[in-house]
């Protein structure tokens, strides 16, 4: 196919290029071409043409317009008890690219934020260990550090999706999870530093907030790739992201990266605490349930259109976009139905592709105004697919609440209005 732009076509150039374009949309009803003639916003002087803005100082600490004040996390009240001890949601219908803005990340907290002094701060490391140590955060950052992106998923995200569609948008259905860029030192040099016995075979990290948050971590996966870490994004790690220091276990539930890390105990075998024996297992159908199931499974969610999300331009060309990610590695490919899972399309995967990290995908559509099922399923790069529901409940039966990785369907109807479906 001939690249017009670029023929030698006589009378042929950009400029006619664009007016064709723009007669073209005006006829198809797009609403800005149709408008350019004779908008007052673009051909008359504007407010902000005619004065000077804020100066440099204004906002010592830039925040987002106020345009954008809708753009936060939320709560479902009736979800918890209390919110020292509940979770809000990230806003991932609002986002775009694969990196969550630190003020957006969601929060899950045991026992309320903890309010700490870095100066105050200390990390020990006990139990089989030839010197056991005692950190202050001056020692930590004069380790050799590392840059990592991971994604960070609670293994209740989507719990409340298990017995049928339940809330109304990805927000609350999917927004137990964030990505950002965690610096840090590799756990693996504190624990060679205190110097690790013969029979290590076991880490318990524990948090310094009012719940002592505490789990297991086989050691292969200490001195694989978890970090100690105290900035995300480039920044100071947040209160509520476990300000001054957290653990980074990546691929892994969120439930493990403890926040306020003030002590590694090492040891021979699991601990069994309350967070990984009353909660964080999978009750299966027969009443057991199965433990130490760690890896968050390849996952995928379409976040435009979506409930939160809906079409308001009308028919005519679209961006379905939406966000994958997995345990295992890297996400190899996005597939989206818009029937409901009987006939699939290869989205397109853009921006980076890092391991145990969130993947950006799109699929540009031109939408008819007809009603579509929306659904995306992900592949990591060893083969794992994302599942049905039907598929996970065969499996598990329907009394599980975590790990779920089915395939989200949402309905969007001539209107362009999105709901939560279920298609069995």
């Amino acid at each position: 196919m001939t690249d017009k732009t670029n023929s030698k076509t006589p009378g042929l150039s950009r400029r006619s290029l664009l007016k064709a374009g723009f007669a073209a949309g005006a006829v198809a009803g797009t609403a800005g071409a149709a408008r350019a003639a004779g908008d007052p916003l673009i051909t008359e002087i504007q407010d902000w043409n005619r004065y000077l803005g804020d100066g440099v100082q204004a906002r010592p600490y830039g925040t987002p317009s106020e345009y954008e004040a809708h753009v936060v996390r939320r709560d479902v009240e009736w979800l918890t008890a209390s919110t020292e001890s509940s979770v809000n949601f990230t806003p991932l219908h609002e986002l775009d690219g694969i990196i969550t803005p630190n003020g957006l990340c969601f929060e899950r907290h045991h026992g309320g934020i903890a309010d700490i002094n870095p100066a105050d701060h200390r990390l020990m490391i006990n139990g089989l260990v030839d010197s056991p140590l005692v950190f202050t955060m001056e020692d930590l950052k004069r380790f050799p550090r590392e840059n990592r992106v991971y994604f960070l998923e609670c293994a209740a995200n989507s719990g409340m999706e298990w017995r049928g569609s339940q809330l109304n948008g990805c927000q609350y259905t999917h927004g137990m999870v964030h990505c950002v860029m965690y610096t840090g030192v590799p756990l693996k040099l504190i624990l060679e530093e205190a110097g690790l016995k013969t029979n290590a075979k076991w880490v318990m990290p524990e948090g310094a907030d009012a719940s002592a948050m505490t789990r297991s971590i086989p050691m292969e996966k200490a001195l694989d790739d978890c970090l100690v870490a105290f900035k995300m994004n480039g920044e100071a790690l947040r209160p509520e992201q476990g300000y001054p220091l957290r653990l980074v276990v990546p691929g892994w539930e969120g439930n493990m990266w403890v926040k306020w890390l003030r002590r590694i105990e090492v040891g021979d075998e699991p601990w069994h605490q309350r967070e990984e024996t009353s909660k964080y297992t999978d009750l299966l159908e027969n009443g057991k349930a199965r433990r130490f199931t760690w890896v968050m499974d390849p996952k995928s969610v379409i976040t435009s259109p979506s409930p939160q999300a809906p079409i308001t331009h009308g028919k005519g060309p679209m961006v379905i976009s939406g966000v994958a990610w997995s345990g295992n590695g890297r996400i190899k490919r996005v597939d989206v139905s818009l029937d409901g899972g009987r006939n699939w399309k290869t989205a397109r995967l853009d921006g980076p592709s890092l391991s145990k990290a969130m993947h950006r995908f799109y699929l540009d559509i031109d939408w008819d105004g007809s009603d579509m099922l929306i659904q995306s399923r992900a592949m990591d790069e060893h083969g794992f697919f994302q599942p049905t529901k039907n598929e996970l409940r065969a499996a598990r039966g329907e009394n599980s609440i975590y790990h779920n990785n089915g395939i989200q369907t949402w309905y969007v109807k001539a209107d362009g209005m999105v709901e939560n479906v279920e298609v069995s």
